[in-house]
């Protein structure tokens, strides 16, 4: 749990969740394709990007980026499934702190990045926040983005987990633009369909030049 003192969805649903992990890694044995969401995240990044994973579960986004020559730190809070990821991808770092303790401080200690090419919050980590953080969550995240960087999220609008909560694309909008970020897509996939009603992918961008270590240009 994070230093805001307040629980996530993901924390409050507790047994309901405990399936996820395991399910993922039987899928990833199985040779299952579970990389669509990394494979776009790829896709938006530079060569050897710096990249944030935020919520990274049992790290298969992480560790798809990584074999692609990028520099991944993986942050997730729930120690399960960071000691899933750890046993399953060694070598991809991961951070067991919840996304609101991510600051410079946080990021400066693991000797990597402090800020990013790109930040990835995929995987319905949205919908699965503590109750009213998911602006503070977007301005963290905002916070980390080197210039030019961008933010990738997606989550179901309807049809995700019991446990989660329902976020319209017109709630999410608003708090975009609350959060100091901008739309500049949204798709229905990570393949890039048409939006549609039940999940909903979008890239994000600062509205003005942030991150840390360095100052929004005079307006």
């Amino acid at each position: 749990m994070g230093s805001t003192e307040r629980r996530t969805r993901w924390e409050l649903a507790g047994a309901a969740t405990a399936g996820y992990g395991t399910t993922f890694a039987a899928l990833v044995a199985s040779g299952a394709d579970v990389d669509g969401e990394a494979r776009l995240a790829d896709a938006l990044a530079p060569r050897g990007a710096r990249i944030l994973d935020a919520g990274s579960g049992m790290g298969r986004v992480a560790a798809y980026l990584t074999g692609r020559g990028h520099r991944v730190l993986a942050v997730e809070p729930d120690p399960t499934l960071v000691a899933q990821s750890l046993a399953t991808y060694p070598d991809v770092p991961v951070l067991e702190l919840d996304i609101l303790d991510v600051d410079a401080d946080a990021l400066a200690a693991t000797g990597g990045p402090v800020e990013f090419d790109l930040v990835v919050a995929v995987g319905n980590v949205m919908v699965f926040l503590a109750e009213g953080t998911e602006r503070e969550v977007l301005e963290r995240l905002r916070d980390v983005l080197a210039p030019g960087g961008r933010l990738l999220v997606g989550f179901h609008l309807d049809g995700g987990p019991a446990t989660a909560r329902r976020y319209s694309a017109e709630e999410f909008s608003a708090d975009v633009v609350a959060a100091g970020l901008r739309v500049d897509h949204r798709f229905g996939s990570y393949e890039l369909h048409p939006p549609d009603d039940e999940y909903a992918v979008w890239v994000l961008s600062p509205a003005v030049a942030t991150g840390i270590g360095h100052e929004p240009p005079p307006i």
